[in-house]
Protein backbone atom coordinates (compact mmCIF):
# COMPACT_ATOMS: atom_id res chain seq x y z
CA UNK A 1 0.00 0.00 0.00
CA UNK A 2 2.98 2.26 0.71
CA UNK A 3 4.91 1.57 -2.27
CA UNK A 4 1.23 2.05 -4.35
CA UNK A 5 0.76 5.60 -2.79
CA UNK A 6 4.49 6.31 -3.23
CA UNK A 7 4.20 5.68 -6.77
CA UNK A 8 0.69 7.67 -6.96
CA UNK A 9 3.09 10.50 -5.74
CA UNK A 10 5.33 10.33 -8.21
CA UNK A 11 3.39 10.40 -10.89
CA UNK A 12 1.57 13.21 -9.55
CA UNK A 13 5.04 15.21 -9.19
CA UNK A 14 5.42 14.50 -12.65
CA UNK A 15 2.53 15.60 -13.81
CA UNK A 16 3.20 19.01 -12.17
CA UNK A 17 6.59 19.22 -13.80
CA UNK A 18 4.82 18.96 -17.29
CA UNK A 19 1.93 21.25 -16.37
CA UNK A 20 4.50 24.04 -14.65
CA UNK A 21 6.85 23.39 -17.88
CA UNK A 22 4.14 24.66 -20.50
CA UNK A 23 2.41 27.03 -18.62
CA UNK A 24 5.98 28.82 -17.60
CA UNK A 25 8.17 28.27 -20.25
CA UNK A 26 10.40 25.80 -17.95
CA UNK A 27 12.19 23.37 -20.02
CA UNK A 28 13.37 20.03 -19.13
CA UNK A 29 15.28 19.57 -22.38
CA UNK A 30 19.05 19.32 -22.32
CA UNK A 31 20.70 22.76 -23.99
CA UNK A 32 21.13 22.63 -27.75
CA UNK A 33 24.75 23.01 -29.06
CA UNK A 34 25.79 26.11 -30.63
CA UNK A 35 25.52 25.63 -34.69
CA UNK A 36 28.64 27.77 -36.64
CA UNK A 37 28.22 27.50 -40.27
CA UNK A 38 31.60 28.88 -42.45
CA UNK A 39 31.87 29.04 -45.68
CA UNK A 40 35.19 28.13 -47.73
CA UNK A 41 36.32 27.72 -51.16
CA UNK A 42 36.46 24.39 -52.16
CA UNK A 43 40.29 23.44 -51.99
CA UNK A 44 39.80 25.17 -48.28
CA UNK A 45 37.08 23.10 -47.17
CA UNK A 46 38.61 19.90 -48.43
CA UNK A 47 41.88 20.55 -46.65
CA UNK A 48 40.17 21.40 -43.59
CA UNK A 49 37.68 18.85 -43.32
CA UNK A 50 39.88 16.59 -40.73
CA UNK A 51 40.58 19.93 -38.50
CA UNK A 52 36.92 19.91 -38.48
CA UNK A 53 35.87 16.93 -37.31
CA UNK A 54 38.21 17.01 -34.05
CA UNK A 55 37.21 20.13 -33.41
CA UNK A 56 33.56 18.72 -33.20
CA UNK A 57 34.27 15.79 -31.40
CA UNK A 58 36.18 18.32 -28.65
CA UNK A 59 33.32 20.58 -28.41
CA UNK A 60 30.71 18.25 -28.43
CA UNK A 61 27.20 19.16 -26.77
CA UNK A 62 28.62 22.43 -26.88
CA UNK A 63 29.32 23.74 -30.50
CA UNK A 64 28.97 22.13 -33.81
CA UNK A 65 30.62 23.15 -36.61
CA UNK A 66 29.66 23.50 -40.20
CA UNK A 67 31.55 24.16 -43.42
CA UNK A 68 29.63 24.65 -46.21
CA UNK A 69 31.78 23.77 -49.26
CA UNK A 70 31.66 26.67 -51.65
CA UNK A 71 32.95 26.75 -55.77
CA UNK A 72 36.06 26.87 -56.40
CA UNK A 73 37.22 30.24 -58.35
CA UNK A 74 37.71 33.05 -55.98
CA UNK A 75 35.31 35.00 -57.31
CA UNK A 76 32.56 32.96 -56.62
CA UNK A 77 32.64 32.22 -53.68
CA UNK A 78 32.52 36.24 -52.69
CA UNK A 79 29.51 36.18 -55.23
CA UNK A 80 27.32 33.66 -53.40
CA UNK A 81 28.75 35.52 -49.84
CA UNK A 82 27.25 39.13 -51.09
CA UNK A 83 24.21 37.77 -52.55
CA UNK A 84 23.65 35.82 -49.14
CA UNK A 85 24.93 39.33 -47.04
CA UNK A 86 22.46 41.56 -49.72
CA UNK A 87 19.14 39.56 -48.60
CA UNK A 88 20.27 40.40 -44.96
CA UNK A 89 19.40 36.72 -43.73
CA UNK A 90 23.06 35.01 -44.43
CA UNK A 91 23.16 31.63 -43.24
CA UNK A 92 26.72 31.60 -42.66
CA UNK A 93 28.30 33.14 -39.48
CA UNK A 94 31.92 33.05 -40.76
CA UNK A 95 33.10 33.64 -44.19
CA UNK A 96 37.09 32.61 -45.47
CA UNK A 97 38.12 35.82 -47.06
CA UNK A 98 40.65 36.79 -49.81
CA UNK A 99 42.47 39.34 -48.27
CA UNK A 100 41.55 41.86 -51.21
CA UNK A 101 37.57 41.56 -49.47
CA UNK A 102 38.32 43.12 -46.88
CA UNK A 103 37.89 46.71 -47.50
CA UNK A 104 34.56 45.87 -49.76
CA UNK A 105 33.14 43.97 -46.70
CA UNK A 106 33.92 46.49 -44.07
CA UNK A 107 32.63 49.23 -46.30
CA UNK A 108 29.25 47.58 -47.03
CA UNK A 109 29.18 47.07 -43.07
CA UNK A 110 29.04 43.02 -43.00
CA UNK A 111 31.60 42.46 -40.97
CA UNK A 112 32.09 42.41 -37.27
CA UNK A 113 34.94 43.82 -35.24
CA UNK A 114 37.25 41.14 -33.77
CA UNK A 115 38.99 43.56 -31.77
CA UNK A 116 37.35 41.89 -28.54
CA UNK A 117 38.09 38.41 -29.58
CA UNK A 118 41.93 38.53 -30.19
CA UNK A 119 44.11 40.14 -27.74
CA UNK A 120 47.47 41.99 -28.38
CA UNK A 121 49.40 39.10 -27.30
CA UNK A 122 47.69 36.89 -29.76
CA UNK A 123 48.29 39.56 -32.55
CA UNK A 124 51.81 39.64 -31.98
CA UNK A 125 52.22 35.92 -32.61
CA UNK A 126 51.71 36.21 -35.90
CA UNK A 127 54.67 36.41 -38.68
CA UNK A 128 55.62 38.70 -40.05
CA UNK A 129 53.91 39.64 -43.31
CA UNK A 130 50.49 37.51 -42.02
CA UNK A 131 49.60 40.34 -39.99
CA UNK A 132 49.01 42.83 -43.09
CA UNK A 133 45.51 43.02 -44.75
CA UNK A 134 43.50 41.81 -41.58
CA UNK A 135 42.44 45.13 -39.98
CA UNK A 136 40.62 47.86 -42.07
CA UNK A 137 40.33 52.05 -40.74
CA UNK A 138 41.61 50.60 -37.39
CA UNK A 139 39.87 47.34 -36.68
CA UNK A 140 40.59 43.83 -37.00
CA UNK A 141 37.93 42.44 -39.26
CA UNK A 142 40.08 39.11 -40.15
CA UNK A 143 42.05 36.37 -38.56
CA UNK A 144 44.23 34.41 -41.21
CA UNK A 145 43.92 31.06 -42.06
CA UNK A 146 47.24 30.95 -44.60
CA UNK A 147 49.63 33.55 -45.83
CA UNK A 148 50.26 32.70 -49.30
CA UNK A 149 53.11 35.18 -51.36
CA UNK A 150 54.09 35.23 -54.51
CA UNK A 151 57.56 33.28 -54.68
CA UNK A 152 60.20 32.30 -57.65
CA UNK A 153 61.51 29.23 -57.72
CA UNK A 154 63.93 28.23 -59.87
CA UNK A 155 66.69 25.64 -60.91
CA UNK A 156 68.95 24.18 -58.57
CA UNK A 157 70.59 22.09 -61.47
CA UNK A 158 70.65 24.93 -63.91
CA UNK A 159 72.52 27.32 -61.50
CA UNK A 160 74.31 28.01 -58.58
CA UNK A 161 72.50 30.94 -56.81
CA UNK A 162 69.29 32.56 -58.43
CA UNK A 163 69.24 35.64 -59.84
CA UNK A 164 68.57 39.10 -57.85
CA UNK A 165 67.94 41.55 -60.83
CA UNK A 166 65.85 41.31 -63.79
CA UNK A 167 69.02 41.66 -65.95
CA UNK A 168 70.31 38.59 -64.21
CA UNK A 169 67.38 36.67 -64.82
CA UNK A 170 67.35 38.04 -68.52
CA UNK A 171 70.89 36.35 -68.68
CA UNK A 172 70.93 33.20 -67.39
CA UNK A 173 67.73 32.15 -69.20
CA UNK A 174 69.15 33.55 -72.25
CA UNK A 175 72.66 31.52 -71.77
CA UNK A 176 70.66 28.42 -70.68
CA UNK A 177 68.42 28.56 -73.67
CA UNK A 178 71.30 29.13 -76.38
CA UNK A 179 72.81 26.60 -75.31
CA UNK A 180 69.98 24.11 -75.98
CA UNK A 181 69.78 23.72 -71.73
CA UNK A 182 65.83 24.38 -71.50
CA UNK A 183 63.53 25.46 -74.06
CA UNK A 184 62.28 28.73 -72.13
CA UNK A 185 63.79 30.90 -69.41
CA UNK A 186 60.58 32.02 -67.39
CA UNK A 187 57.35 31.11 -66.82
CA UNK A 188 54.54 33.33 -64.91
CA UNK A 189 50.62 33.94 -65.07
CA UNK A 190 50.38 36.19 -68.16
CA UNK A 191 46.36 35.25 -68.46
CA UNK A 192 43.90 38.26 -67.99
CA UNK A 193 42.81 37.74 -64.87
CA UNK A 194 43.93 38.72 -60.73
CA UNK A 195 47.35 36.25 -61.24
CA UNK A 196 48.42 38.91 -63.63
CA UNK A 197 47.83 41.82 -61.33
CA UNK A 198 49.91 39.85 -58.65
CA UNK A 199 52.61 39.43 -60.71
CA UNK A 200 52.41 43.29 -61.95
CA UNK A 201 52.46 44.41 -58.43
CA UNK A 202 55.60 42.52 -57.50
CA UNK A 203 57.73 44.34 -60.39
CA UNK A 204 56.23 47.11 -60.02
CA UNK A 205 57.46 47.52 -56.67
CA UNK A 206 60.89 45.87 -57.76
CA UNK A 207 61.32 48.56 -60.13
CA UNK A 208 60.80 50.75 -57.50
CA UNK A 209 56.95 51.84 -58.52
CA UNK A 210 53.66 51.89 -56.69
CA UNK A 211 50.48 50.49 -58.57
CA UNK A 212 48.30 52.90 -56.46
CA UNK A 213 47.93 54.23 -53.16
CA UNK A 214 44.77 54.61 -51.25
CA UNK A 215 46.19 56.99 -48.66
CA UNK A 216 47.08 59.41 -51.04
CA UNK A 217 45.25 58.67 -54.45
CA UNK A 218 48.42 58.68 -56.11
CA UNK A 219 48.28 56.48 -59.04
CA UNK A 220 51.46 55.09 -60.41
CA UNK A 221 51.31 53.34 -63.80
CA UNK A 222 52.13 55.55 -65.65
CA UNK A 223 55.18 56.97 -63.63
CA UNK A 224 58.68 55.80 -64.87
CA UNK A 225 58.58 52.66 -63.01
CA UNK A 226 55.15 51.65 -63.68
CA UNK A 227 55.67 51.79 -67.50
CA UNK A 228 59.16 50.06 -67.41
CA UNK A 229 57.61 47.14 -65.06
CA UNK A 230 55.05 46.76 -67.87
CA UNK A 231 58.10 46.79 -70.37
CA UNK A 232 59.81 44.08 -68.91
CA UNK A 233 57.18 41.91 -68.94
CA UNK A 234 56.32 42.28 -72.35
CA UNK A 235 59.97 41.90 -73.11
CA UNK A 236 60.23 38.80 -71.96
CA UNK A 237 57.72 37.59 -74.17
CA UNK A 238 59.36 39.08 -77.22
CA UNK A 239 62.89 38.22 -76.81
CA UNK A 240 61.56 34.39 -76.27
CA UNK A 241 62.34 34.13 -72.52
CA UNK A 242 58.91 33.32 -71.71
CA UNK A 243 56.86 31.52 -74.43
CA UNK A 244 53.98 33.41 -75.85
CA UNK A 245 52.03 31.07 -74.61
CA UNK A 246 52.24 32.48 -71.34
CA UNK A 247 49.64 35.14 -71.75
CA UNK A 248 47.36 31.91 -71.46
CA UNK A 249 49.23 31.13 -68.38
CA UNK A 250 47.38 30.49 -65.15
CA UNK A 251 49.25 29.18 -61.95
CA UNK A 252 48.37 25.47 -62.90
CA UNK A 253 49.61 26.09 -66.58
CA UNK A 254 52.88 27.43 -65.49
CA UNK A 255 53.70 24.90 -62.54
CA UNK A 256 52.64 22.51 -65.40
CA UNK A 257 55.76 23.85 -67.55
CA UNK A 258 58.04 24.14 -65.02
CA UNK A 259 57.12 20.72 -63.19
CA UNK A 260 57.68 18.66 -67.09
CA UNK A 261 61.20 20.77 -67.36
CA UNK A 262 60.44 23.42 -69.52
CA UNK A 263 61.89 26.63 -67.89
CA UNK A 264 64.50 27.96 -65.64
CA UNK A 265 62.14 29.87 -63.30
CA UNK A 266 58.61 30.39 -62.51
CA UNK A 267 56.84 32.51 -60.63
CA UNK A 268 54.05 31.05 -58.57
CA UNK A 269 53.00 30.46 -54.53
CA UNK A 270 54.43 28.21 -52.09
CA UNK A 271 51.30 25.51 -52.31
CA UNK A 272 53.41 24.44 -56.30
CA UNK A 273 56.54 23.53 -54.06
CA UNK A 274 54.87 20.44 -52.93
CA UNK A 275 53.53 19.29 -56.38
CA UNK A 276 57.37 19.89 -57.77
CA UNK A 277 58.18 17.22 -55.47
CA UNK A 278 55.88 14.06 -56.43
CA UNK A 279 57.38 11.36 -58.48
CA UNK A 280 55.81 12.64 -61.71
CA UNK A 281 58.08 16.06 -61.33
CA UNK A 282 60.93 15.96 -63.51
CA UNK A 283 62.32 18.89 -61.83
CA UNK A 284 61.98 16.45 -58.17
CA UNK A 285 64.96 17.86 -55.98
CA UNK A 286 65.99 20.52 -58.19
CA UNK A 287 63.94 23.30 -57.08
CA UNK A 288 65.15 26.45 -54.84
CA UNK A 289 62.63 29.04 -53.55
CA UNK A 290 63.16 33.05 -52.95
CA UNK A 291 62.11 36.00 -53.81
CA UNK A 292 60.80 37.59 -57.14
CA UNK A 293 63.97 39.61 -58.66
CA UNK A 294 64.31 43.81 -57.72
CA UNK A 295 66.23 46.74 -59.52
CA UNK A 296 69.48 47.24 -57.78
CA UNK A 297 69.11 49.48 -55.04
CA UNK A 298 65.31 48.30 -54.41
CA UNK A 299 63.42 45.43 -52.50
CA UNK A 300 61.48 42.61 -53.50
CA UNK A 301 58.32 42.17 -53.51
CA UNK A 302 55.91 39.31 -52.56
CA UNK A 303 52.42 40.01 -53.09
CA UNK A 304 50.36 38.80 -49.86
CA UNK A 305 47.51 36.38 -51.18
CA UNK A 306 46.55 35.06 -47.84
CA UNK A 307 43.33 34.10 -46.64
CA UNK A 308 41.56 34.76 -43.45
CA UNK A 309 38.27 34.01 -41.43
CA UNK A 310 35.54 36.72 -40.65
CA UNK A 311 32.74 36.75 -38.53
CA UNK A 312 29.80 37.89 -40.69
CA UNK A 313 27.17 40.69 -39.31
CA UNK A 314 24.13 38.76 -37.39
CA UNK A 315 25.82 35.93 -36.46
CA UNK A 316 23.64 34.10 -34.01
CA UNK A 317 26.68 32.43 -32.21
CA UNK A 318 29.86 34.81 -32.15
CA UNK A 319 31.58 34.01 -29.33
CA UNK A 320 31.53 29.76 -30.83
CA UNK A 321 32.19 30.93 -34.17
CA UNK A 322 35.52 32.62 -33.36
CA UNK A 323 36.50 30.02 -31.09
CA UNK A 324 36.27 27.96 -33.99
CA UNK A 325 38.70 30.17 -35.94
CA UNK A 326 40.91 29.89 -33.31
CA UNK A 327 40.68 26.48 -33.60
CA UNK A 328 41.38 26.02 -37.43
CA UNK A 329 44.10 28.84 -37.25
CA UNK A 330 46.27 27.55 -34.02
CA UNK A 331 49.82 26.47 -34.04
CA UNK A 332 48.48 22.35 -34.33
CA UNK A 333 46.50 22.86 -37.10
CA UNK A 334 48.64 24.81 -39.19
CA UNK A 335 51.47 22.48 -38.68
CA UNK A 336 49.20 19.84 -40.24
CA UNK A 337 47.53 22.30 -43.24
CA UNK A 338 51.28 23.07 -44.00
CA UNK A 339 52.50 19.66 -44.08
CA UNK A 340 49.76 17.71 -45.58
CA UNK A 341 48.81 20.61 -48.12
CA UNK A 342 51.71 22.95 -47.87
CA UNK A 343 49.64 25.79 -46.79
CA UNK A 344 51.88 28.41 -45.71
CA UNK A 345 51.46 29.09 -41.88
CA UNK A 346 50.65 32.51 -40.09
CA UNK A 347 52.14 32.20 -36.62
CA UNK A 348 55.68 33.02 -36.05
CA UNK A 349 57.01 29.90 -34.12
CA UNK A 350 56.19 27.66 -36.86
CA UNK A 351 58.81 29.19 -39.04
CA UNK A 352 61.40 28.18 -35.94
CA UNK A 353 60.29 24.98 -35.42
CA UNK A 354 63.44 22.62 -36.01
CA UNK A 355 61.51 19.75 -36.13
CA UNK A 356 58.94 21.30 -38.74
CA UNK A 357 62.00 22.67 -40.52
CA UNK A 358 64.37 19.22 -40.80
CA UNK A 359 61.19 17.68 -42.93
CA UNK A 360 60.35 20.72 -44.69
CA UNK A 361 63.49 22.78 -45.20
CA UNK A 362 61.45 25.21 -47.64
CA UNK A 363 59.96 26.69 -45.04
CA UNK A 364 63.00 28.83 -43.93
CA UNK A 365 62.67 30.46 -47.69
CA UNK A 366 59.50 30.65 -47.56
CA UNK A 367 59.16 32.17 -44.03
CA UNK A 368 62.07 34.78 -45.65
CA UNK A 369 59.82 35.66 -48.50
CA UNK A 370 56.97 36.32 -46.03
CA UNK A 371 58.82 39.68 -44.89
CA UNK A 372 58.96 40.80 -47.95
CA UNK A 373 55.12 40.19 -48.36
CA UNK A 374 53.48 43.58 -50.10
CA UNK A 375 49.38 43.92 -49.79
CA UNK A 376 47.74 45.32 -53.42
CA UNK A 377 45.56 48.36 -53.14
CA UNK A 378 43.59 48.35 -49.69
CA UNK A 379 40.26 49.88 -51.31
CA UNK A 380 36.52 48.64 -51.83
CA UNK A 381 37.29 49.13 -54.96
CA UNK A 382 40.13 47.24 -55.71
CA UNK A 383 38.29 44.79 -58.14
CA UNK A 384 37.94 47.59 -60.28
CA UNK A 385 40.99 48.99 -60.32
CA UNK A 386 42.84 45.42 -60.66
CA UNK A 387 39.96 44.10 -63.57
CA UNK A 388 41.72 47.51 -65.44
CA UNK A 389 45.10 46.54 -64.97
CA UNK A 390 44.47 43.68 -65.90
CA UNK A 391 43.09 44.44 -69.47
CA UNK A 392 45.25 46.87 -70.15
CA UNK A 393 48.19 44.81 -69.60
CA UNK A 394 46.90 42.56 -71.09
CA UNK A 395 46.49 44.32 -74.59
CA UNK A 396 50.01 45.31 -73.55
CA UNK A 397 51.03 41.53 -73.58
CA UNK A 398 49.41 40.21 -76.78
CA UNK A 399 50.74 43.18 -78.83
CA UNK A 400 47.43 45.32 -79.19
CA UNK A 401 49.00 48.14 -77.50
CA UNK A 402 52.77 49.58 -76.37
CA UNK A 403 53.85 49.14 -72.76
CA UNK A 404 53.81 52.86 -72.97
CA UNK A 405 50.48 53.69 -74.13
CA UNK A 406 48.94 50.41 -72.44
CA UNK A 407 50.02 52.52 -69.06
CA UNK A 408 48.82 55.40 -69.79
CA UNK A 409 45.50 54.14 -70.25
CA UNK A 410 45.55 52.21 -67.45
CA UNK A 411 46.57 54.75 -65.11
CA UNK A 412 43.80 57.26 -67.02
CA UNK A 413 40.71 54.31 -66.71
CA UNK A 414 41.81 54.00 -63.36
CA UNK A 415 41.63 57.87 -62.29
CA UNK A 416 37.77 57.42 -63.99
CA UNK A 417 36.68 54.64 -61.55
CA UNK A 418 38.02 56.14 -58.60
CA UNK A 419 36.20 59.42 -59.60
CA UNK A 420 32.82 57.79 -60.50
CA UNK A 421 32.91 56.49 -57.05
CA UNK A 422 34.00 59.64 -55.76
CA UNK A 423 37.11 57.94 -54.18
CA UNK A 424 39.51 60.36 -55.97
CA UNK A 425 41.64 62.55 -54.31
Amino acid sequence: MLWIRSRSFRLLMVSILVIASSLFGLSVVARQPDHVSILMPAPFADSTAELVKSFNQQNRGRIHLNVIRGPLETEAISDLAISSLLLGDTSFDGLLMDVTWVPKYAKAGWLESLDSYFTNDEVNTLASGASEGNHYQGSLLRWPLTADIGLLYWRTDLMDHPPRTPKELESISEKLQSSGRIPYGYVWQGRQYEGLSCVYLEIIDGFGGEWFSPETGKIGLDEPAGVAAAQWLDGLIQRGISPRAVTNFSESEALQSFKSGQAAFMRNWPYAWAELQKNDSQVQNKVGITTMVAQTGHQPAATLGSWGLSLLKGSANPKSTVKAFKFLTSEDSQRYLYSQYGYTPTQGAIFEDENLLKKHPSLQAIGEALSYARSRPETPLYAQVSDVLQRKLSGTLTGMTSPTAGMQQAERSTSQVLEAAGAAP
